[in-house]
């Protein structure tokens, strides 16, 4: 007997929604991510075992994603779940989750503000404080600055590529945002490595590797979601009239680079040069 729940409900279902099946997906991330908060703490105090603990419920997390994703995929493409209506809920939660990050940024930015256009006396009066070196803002962050710049121009290009047909410049465009993206994060790390002062170094140490971790954190989340639509594309997944996922790449994309704007002028040039 063929199982009903293996037929496309879009041929026999009288309205444009989708109806999530059961997925185990969401309880499993949801334990891997409490279990992820714990170790970290634990691992952070020196518990024993807490390294352990960390690497495993990092584990449990990835996992549970690339399988919850595999599925999301699945009734995108075989299933054809994912109608007109379906694709419209998922931008707007784009969207949304966009515009709650933008707040999760700006508490950092205001916390920035707070402790440099009032330095107190414990910092010398003065910004940057006393003893800090901050760093040179025309070296590695103007360097980062054209570095993901530029990924976002390819990224657009590969976007309208494919909306015109051009399969081998959309591939081309979005690899090369990704090699972008990876070399950015890369000279990240090597910025903080020849860094003068630490996160516990004063407020000043505590804001910027808030923000640009913070940030940092963003380019590495964002490279993971084009390098899903990277692999969707290669598979014949996206199409020109169907590609939510990699609109919505896209769009945290260039949030990403307008973040970083931010974070150059200010915590760069003029936090640095206050």
């Amino acid at each position: 007997m063929t199982n009903i729940k293996n037929i496309n409900r879009s041929s026999f279902q009288a309205f444009p929604y989708h109806i999530v099946d059961p997925s185990p997906w969401p309880i499993l991330l949801s334990f891997s991510l409490l279990y992820l908060a714990l170790s970290a703490v634990m691992y952070m105090h020196g518990y024993s075992y807490g390294d352990s603990l960390l690497n495993l419920s990092l584990s449990l997390t990835v996992f549970g994603m690339a399988l919850w994703f595999r599925d999301i995929i699945i009734e995108s493409t075989l299933r054809g779940d994912h109608t007109k209506e379906v694709t419209k809920g998922l931008t707007i939660g784009i969207v949304l989750f966009i515009i709650s990050e933008v707040f999760a940024f700006l508490s950092v930015f205001w916390a920035f503000f707070h402790s440099s256009l009032s330095p107190a006396i414990e910092l010398g009066g003065i910004w940057p404080p006393q003893g800090i070196e901050a760093l040179n803002a025309f070296a590695i962050p103007l360097l980062n600055t054209f570095l993901l710049l530029s990924s976002g121009a390819y990224v657009t290009y590969g976007h309208h590529a494919l909306i015109k047909g051009d399969r081998k410049g959309a591939i081309a465009a979005i690899l090369m945002t990704i090699i972008l993206a990876l070399v950015f994060t890369a000279f990240q790390y090597v910025e903080y490595t020849e860094a003068g002062f630490t996160i516990s170094d004063s407020v000043f140490g505590s804001s910027f590797y808030a923000s640009t971790g913070l940030h940092g954190f963003h380019v590495i989340v964002g490279t993971l979601y084009i390098g899903v639509a990277f692999f969707r594309f290669l598979n014949y997944h996206l199409t020109k009239t169907h590609h939510v996922g990699f609109e919505g790449s896209i769009l945290y994309w260039h949030f990403v680079d307008v973040v970083w704007l931010f974070l150059f002028i200010v915590v760069y040039y003029w936090g640095g040069n206050n």
